[in-house]
């Protein structure tokens, strides 16, 4: 299956929000690293990602989630995660990201905090 990023410019100073489809590995973390960097070169500081379509998530997509955040949070940002099922729903959980990344399942917006865990 095919990898795919796609984002939407923020609106009314939202996060900008990421939505990923196919799946996330070895050979395809590149890319997303390389969307990160391209959007916090352009200032962006919240990023909002969206894993609804997401089917596979393995350990190299886990160190791209890492670093976007701690890329973020060193300039007063964050990297969030909603929309996870299955599979990668369950590497987010048992990798303890999930916590760390403020993971939302369901469609409720976790974008409505500063910080993952802060409400």
């Amino acid at each position: 299956m095919t990898f795919t990023v796609t984002y939407a410019e923020r609106l009314g100073g939202g996060p900008t929000r990421l939505r990923l489809s196919g799946e996330l590995d070895m050979s395809t973390a590149g890319e997303l690293n390389a969307v990160i960097d391209r959007l916090a070169d352009a200032g962006e500081r919240r990023l909002l990602v969206d894993l609804t379509d997401l089917t596979f998530c393995d350990s190299t997509g886990i160190s791209v989630f890492v670093r976007g955040d701690n890329r973020a949070a060193a300039h007063g940002g964050w990297l969030r995660v909603t929309g996870a099922t299955g599979r990668v729903e369950r590497v987010l959980k048992v990798t303890g990201l999930a916590e760390v990344l403020g993971y939302c399942a369901d469609a409720v917006d976790p974008a409505t905090t500063d910080r993952p865990g802060m409400g």
